[in-house]
C-alpha cells in the first residue's frame, strides 16, 4: 500500500484509525451509562438530556466544532482550565480530533444501546433479583449479555462516524498534515491540488473497504453473540 498511496495519505489513514478507536473506546462507558439513564429512568430533565445527546446530529458539524473550540480552546472555560492546571491542550491537536469525533459519534452509539436496553424483558431482570442478585450482578449477568449485539452495533456505528468525521474536526483542530489531518481531511486536501484526484479516489476506496470490513465483522460477532445468548 506504501506505493499505492503517498506517504501523507498513509499518515492520515493511520491517524484516522487511531482517532476513531480512541473516540469509540472512550465513549463506550459513557454511552452505556447515558443510554441506561434514558431507557430505564424518568427524571426532571430527561427530555433535555435526550435533546443534548442528539444535538450533534441536528446541528451542522461546523457549529459543533465551533462550540468545541469555544469550550475547549485555550481561552475556553474548560480548555483554559485544562491548559493552565493540567497542561493539556486539545485544540489543534490529535487529541482534540478524538474529542470532536467522539462528540459527533456519541448520539449514534447511545441510540443503538438504548434500543437494545428497551428491548430487554424486565421480567428476566426481576427474576434474577428475586433470587438475591444485586443490581450490579443483574446487570452484569442478565442485562449486559442481552444487549451485547446492540452494544456492538453502537460501537461500530460510532467508529464509522468517527472515521468519517470532517466538519467538527477541521473547525476544532484544523487541517495540519501529520498532526490533525485525518483521512477525510486528506481527501479534501488532495481534491484542492492539481492532479490530486487519483490519490483522493484511492483514499475513498480505502475508506469504503474499512467501513465495509467493520460492518461485516460487527454483523458476524452480533450473530455469534445472539446464538450464545439464545442457548442459555
Amino acid at each position: 500500500m506504501a506505493g499505492w498511496l503517498p506517504p501523507e495519505a498513509l499518515t492520515a489513514l493511520a491517524l484516522s484509525l487511531r482517532v476513531s478507536l480512541w473516540a469509540t473506546g472512550l465513549s463506550l462507558p459513557f454511552g452505556l451509562a447515558v443510554a441506561w439513564l434514558l431507557a430505564r429512568r424518568r427524571f426532571p430533565g430527561h427530555g433535555l438530556l435526550n435533546g443534548l445527546v442528539h444535538l450533534p446530529l441536528i446541528l451542522p458539524a461546523v457549529v459543533t466544532g465551533y462550540l468545541l473550540l469555544l469550550a475547549f480552546g485555550r481561552r475556553g472555560v474548560i480548555g483554559g482550565w485544562l491548559h493552565e492546571v493540567l497542561g493539556v491542550t486539545l485544540a489543534f491537536r490529535w487529541t482534540g480530533a478524538v474529542l470532536a469525533a467522539a462528540v459527533m459519534a456519541f448520539p449514534l452509539m447511545v441510540r443503538a444501546i438504548r434500543l437494545s436496553l428497551e428491548a430487554v424483558d424486565p421480567r428476566l431482570e426481576e427474576a434474577a433479583a428475586t433470587l438475591g442478585a444485586s443490581r450490579l450482578a443483574v446487570f452484569a449477568t442478565v442485562t449486559l449479555p442481552l444487549i451485547l449485539p446492540g452494544l456492538l452495533a453502537g460501537a461500530v456505528l460510532a467508529f464509522a462516524k468517527a472515521f468519517g468525521e470532517f466538519g467538527a474536526t477541521i473547525t476544532f483542530v484544523a487541517n495540519i498534515p501529520g498532526q490533525t489531518q485525518t483521512l477525510p481531511l486528506a481527501i479534501y486536501t488532495f481534491l484542492q491540488v492539481p492532479e490530486g484526484e487519483g490519490a483522493a479516489l484511492r483514499l475513498v476506496l480505502v475508506s469504503i473497504a474499512i467501513a465495509m470490513t467493520a460492518l461485516g465483522l460487527s454483523e458476524l460477532l452480533a450473530r455469534r453473540i445472539a446464538r450464545r445468548v439464545g442457548r442459555r
